[in-house]
């Protein structure tokens, strides 16, 4: 069994296929599974991806669960440490972004680390400090309406300087766009000048690979996945990853199809109405009636049974914006993703029992869900459905095909394409 290079920490469950998805992309061999393992892992991988339910867990849990991640990574052997968080930066004024990074950094002894969640492929791009989703500023996109972890302010220097003690600085696009050796004097400057950290400007991949190489050798990465793309080049600079990989390649999976979504995010919706566009089936979930006691679970099944030999079928807890707000305004803000995350995954257990072999799960906290309900502690990650979207196959007693999105991630075709690419 090989040492893996890299170890990585992400905040939630889409989020770490997310990053998997973009090693795998750079040729090495990944493997995520799902929380801290109990013991080592038997597999020749580059870089293991433990993916945690952290991203809006109290600050004090998500920093304890982070810091068993590090322990366990390094443990294992990995070189170089990165803590994944959403590309739409997704925190609050109270964490979890900063508190968990200056956990990881005193764990690692070490003084600063940057911060880039752009991604540029999927319209994530960061500006002079503020973050872009396409064309309009954060705090004016549909994040601003996140049900968790609205996101009201754009420039990210500020909201990160919100969540740590440590001074927060900023790398400029002008300095990017100079190369890989302005970037490496600007971090030098920024820890001379007290910095624990340094917001980084991104508005393309080139920008991203010339970050990844800059931090080459800094112990602690922070950002999105799309800062990764640099990272698998470094270690085959440094003569430890072959150049050519056959990373992404997985087995053919037999068995009926599903669309889980417990997704509000707006490009969800747009799936979801494009999926019943489309003229398939759909069955919807109420998180009211759910509060109410009403076994939707078992009706939802029942509904799905007879359908699953003819294609594929959609359950979804979806729903717009002002139809979320009711329902927390009723149940709350927890509890009312909570109630469909659980039903969507009991109701995931009995598609299995179904015949259900081929899931595709759309919202990172509904992903987590589905895959504990299925049993599943690792995945072998394979090729891209969507930028930032791979299948994968989920280990366990029962293999399964899985596509785990996040909220945010997709074309509007994205439910259909992803099952017309499965293993």
């Amino acid at each position: 069994m090989t040492q893996p290079l890299l170890g990585c920490i992400a905040d939630d469950f889409t989020g770490g296929t997310d990053l998997a998805s973009m090693l795998v992309r750079g040729g090495m061999r990944t493997l995520q599974v799902i929380g801290v393992p109990d013991g080592p892992i038997d597999a020749d991988v580059d870089a293991v991806v433990i993916a945690l339910k952290s991203r809006t867990l109290p600050a004090a849990e998500a920093i304890e669960e982070s810091v068993a991640a590090l322990d366990w990574l390094r443990q294992a052997g990995c070189r170089q440490f990165f803590f994944k968080y959403c590309s739409t930066f997704d925190s609050t004024a109270q964490g979890n972004i900063g508190p968990v990074a200056d956990a990881l950094l005193e764990a690692l002894n070490a003084p600063f680390a940057l911060a880039c969640p752009a991604f540029p492929e999927n319209q994530r791009t960061l500006f002079n400090g503020y973050l872009f989703v396409g064309n309009e500023l954060l705090s004016e996109s549909g994040m601003r309406h996140h049900p968790l972890t609205p996101m009201t302010d754009a420039n990210l220097v500020r909201v990160l300087q919100q969540q740590t003690k440590r001074k927060v600085s900023l790398v400029p696009h002008n300095i990017v766009n100079q190369g890989t050796s302005a970037v490496r004097q600007a971090f030098a400057e920024a820890q001379a000048d007290g910095s624990g950290y340094a917001i980084v400007d991104a508005v393309s991949n080139l920008d991203l690979k010339i970050i990844g190489e800059a931090a080459a050798d800094h112990v602690l990465i922070t950002g999105g996945s799309g800062v990764a793309i640099g990272l698998p080049d470094n270690f085959k600079r440094a003569g430890l990853l072959p150049g050519a990989s056959c990373a992404a390649k997985l087995p053919h999976i037999e068995g009926h199809s599903a669309v889980l979504s417990g997704s509000c995010s707006v490009a969800t919706n747009g799936q979801v109405e494009f999926w019943q566009q489309s003229g398939r089936p759909s069955f919807a979930l109420d998180p009211l009636r759910l509060a109410d006691g009403h076994d939707q679970v078992t009706e939802a099944l029942n509904w799905a049974k007879p359908l699953l030999g003819e294609g594929p079928v959609l359950i979804y807890g979806s729903a717009r914006p002002e139809a979320v707000k009711a329902v927390q305004e009723r149940l709350g803000i927890a509890a009312a993703g909570e109630i469909v995350e659980r039903a969507l995954s009991q109701i995931a257990l009995g598609l299995r029992n179904l015949g259900v072999n081929i899931f595709v799960v759309a919202g990172g906290e509904t992903s987590g869900a589905v895959v504990k309900a299925l049993g599943v502690d690792a995945l072998r990650i394979g090729a891209p459905i969507d930028p930032g979207v791979p299948w994968t196959l989920g280990l366990g007693e029962h293999p399964t095909a899985l596509a785990l999105k996040s909220g945010n991630f997709g074309t509007r075709n994205f439910f259909i394409k992803a099952l017309e690419l499965a293993p």
